[in-house]
């Protein structure tokens, strides 16, 4: 039985100092009885010689430093795996919250995982179809790979999260596919939607869904992703599936991170998040990836809403740093009515090219990818110069290109959150739009593919 402290001397926020206590490590998972029976969770932060600083995991109201007792229970924090997980919903902490059954669990693992050894990893390279356009054609996902989407405050990432999660698989026969989505710091509102959103289309059945809310206490938010990635691994290294992970909104994340390390005192970093926000992101970031010998994948998408649609910003900033590209969502789009308002010339997966051609999408892929990106750029920059000069300023094949941007914009990376493409329509819908542009401008393509692909009349 583990040792009992009445000896809590104070309660700060979200964090507790208990005195006097022998043989408490540092990450350990303690429990605090109330007067009333009641318990709740905590964790060490600190050990200060005999003194041990913790870190609640649910709302201080209502702890009496006096009649309050503590337990620290020898273990890290753990979630309790199993493959009956698919299709349930749980709470931040790992509690199911579904009115379904308690789960029996096949382990109990560690929520901060075991880090993937770099020698182990095998590089991504299969192709993940989400069916939509924007990112299959142009900045294609691939298996194992870490692509953040970077949003800004009412945009719909919540929108395309729900789309992506719904659609995306995995290509090829009997390959096992899974969907784990952590919700961190949202409103019920919200929670709702993705939750219904799962039911409708029968993809609840291969997900399992973690939400936090709003209302929740800001410490949940910090194991909140730790728990999705947990279940991811078990799934992928265990069972062998393939599995994409959404973690939605990281903002709310690393503001919870900094509630705490103001709670602390630790002297503030950037825009006063901590200091060590980079290596704590790149804990939950690189737990993603594929490993030699293991036949699953983890492949990750966080979203996160840019303060002030601010790319320099800590978060987004440091995020680019860890991650293999970003999508980035334009508000300028969004106002067009261009759904999902995918901005493809600032976006970038970095393993795109590892994730297409033949065998893998088809062969004409990344030729038509490099000619898409060269006419829309050419032809936004037409458009600009309209407004400046007016139309009389442009040539012909200038007006042609600001016709095709145009096109293109409604078109190809206009399709709504329900229409799911498969990569060939995508790549089909590309040509069709090249067709507005001369063949002597299809400079990038080669003749082969032209002579192949290029629509005649």
């Amino acid at each position: 039985m583990p040792k009992e402290y009445r000896t809590i001397q104070e309660v700060a926020g979200p964090l507790m100092l208990v005195r006097d206590v022998e043989d408490v490590k540092f990450n350990e998972l303690g429990e605090i009885e109330l007067e009333n029976g009641e318990k709740r969770r905590c964790r060490v932060l600190e050990i200060d010689g005999n003194n041990a600083l913790v870190q609640l995991f649910e709302s201080s109201t209502g702890i009496n430093l006096s009649n309050s007792k503590v337990r620290f229970l020898g273990r890290q924090m753990e979630l309790g795996v199993s493959i009956d997980m698919l299709g349930r919903v749980f709470d931040g902490l790992g509690r199911p919250i579904d009115d379904g059954p308690e789960l029996l669990p096949e382990q109990r693992l560690d929520i901060n995982g075991a880090p993937m050894n770099p020698a182990a990893r095998s590089y991504p390279q299969e192709f993940i179809q989400t069916g939509i356009s924007a990112i299959d054609g142009l900045n294609t996902l691939v298996r194992g790979q870490k692509l953040p989407i970077f949003s800004g405050s009412g945009l719909p990432h919540a929108q395309l999260a729900a789309q992506i999660a719904r659609q995306a698989k995995v290509r090829g026969e009997g390959e096992q596919f899974a969907v784990v989505f952590a919700a961190i710091g949202i409103t019920f509102e919200e929670s709702n939607f993705f939750i219904e959103s799962f039911r409708e289309t029968g993809a609840i059945d291969r997900t399992v869904l973690f939400i936090n809310l709003a209302n929740d206490p800001a410490i949940e938010r910090i194991a909140t992703p730790r728990m999705a990635l947990t279940a991811a691994e078990f799934l992928a290294f265990e069972k062998d599936m393939h599995v994409l992970v959404i973690l939605t909104d990281i903002t709310n994340y690393a503001d919870a991170l900094r509630e705490v390390s103001a709670a602390r005192k630790e002297v503030p970093g950037r825009r006063g998040y901590p200091g060590y926000m980079y290596t704590d992101l790149a804990s939950i970031y690189e737990r993603a990836g594929r490993q030699h010998g293991k036949t699953g994948s983890i492949t990750l998408i966080p979203i996160l809403s840019m303060p002030e649609d601010d790319k320099t910003h800590p978060i987004p900033d440091l995020t680019g740093y860890i991650t293999e590209g970003q999508i980035i969502l334009s508000r300028e789009l969004t106002r067009k009515n261009i759904l999902p308002p995918i901005d493809v010339l600032p976006s970038l997966s970095r393993l795109k090219d590892k994730g297409i051609g033949k065998g893998k999408t088809r062969e004409d892929h990344s030729n038509t990818m490099n000619q898409l990106f060269s006419a829309y750029a050419r032809g936004k920059d037409a458009k600009e110069l309209m407004v400046i000069l007016g139309e009389a300023a442009l040539t012909d094949i200038d007006k042609m290109y600001a016709a095709f941007s145009q096109e293109f914009e409604k078109q190809y990376i206009s399709q709504g959150y329900q229409a799911d493409r498969s990569i060939e329509e995508t790549l089909d819908i590309g040509w069709q739009l090249l067709k507005m542009l001369p063949r002597s401008e299809m400079k990038r393509i080669s003749e082969e593919m032209l002579d192949k692909y290029y629509p005649k009349d």
